[in-house]
């Protein structure tokens, strides 16, 4: 769990950073950092891509996964559940509930926090969490400035949700080979480069349905040889 508890960390850390600051930080700098961290990004992922041992897997996984994920539309579900919480919460008027909901539902509801968490619980390999961690804390530093200590609070959800897909994949690594762990690896890479384009603003990429190509991964894993 070493990735979520840095990803915890640095939300509360760039909270309190931001409540100093109170919006000092200037937009082009703002800007600039998020480019360097989504270049990182991509970085990571074609890493990550480029351990695995079998091309034709990771092909595969992604042309099934992403299909298995856009018919099941896994991202609308996602942006559905983070906009009627949203709206939930907003009509309460709770400036600290306020703060605690939108940083948790930007920390949490996504690709990277389940990619992140389940390949820091495989193989003990947290940077995607530490890449998150980075962005997150980047954020809190804005959203502590606009919407104080509530942000900090998320930090909470990020220890129960990412914590918790961290252990639940702990638990399961017992029953899968290197080689299946070694595919799931690279095809949560290729999404993250697609994570570190959308943060480049490159093109959107929906990786949220394309999440199933994880698992589909580790059944090609261990049918094709």
């Amino acid at each position: 769990m070493t990735g979520t508890l840095i990803n915890a960390a640095t939300v509360v850390a760039g909270t309190a950073v931001g409540m100093a600051l109170k919006k000092r930080m200037p937009e082009r700098m703002s800007q600039a950092v998020l480019q360097g961290i989504g270049v990182f990004t991509v970085f990571i992922g074609f890493k990550m891509a480029a351990e695995t041992r079998n091309v034709l897997v990771a092909l595969f996984a992604m042309v099934i996964g992403t299909a298995i994920g856009t018919a099941l539309d896994i991202e609308g579900w996602l942006e559905r559940i983070a906009v009627g919480i949203e709206r939930r919460f907003a009509k309460s008027g709770s400036g600290l509930a306020g703060g605690f909901l939108a940083a948790s539902l930007l920390y949490c509801v996504g690709p990277m926090s389940i990619i992140g968490s389940i390949e820091d619980g495989l193989s003990g390999d947290y940077r995607i969490l530490m890449t998150k961690a980075l962005m997150d804390g980047f954020c809190s530093i804005a959203f502590g400035a606009a919407m104080g200590i509530g942000v900090a609070l998320s930090a909470l959800t990020i220890l129960v949700y990412q914590g918790g897909l961290t252990l639940a994949a702990a638990a399961v690594k017992g029953f899968l080979s290197d080689a299946v762990m070694t595919e799931m690896g690279a095809v949560g890479g290729l999404l993250i480069v697609g994570i570190g384009l959308n943060t480049l603003e490159v093109k959107k990429v929906h990786v949220g349905n394309m999440l199933p190509a994880i698992f589909v991964a580790a059944a090609l894993a261990r049918i094709l040889p």
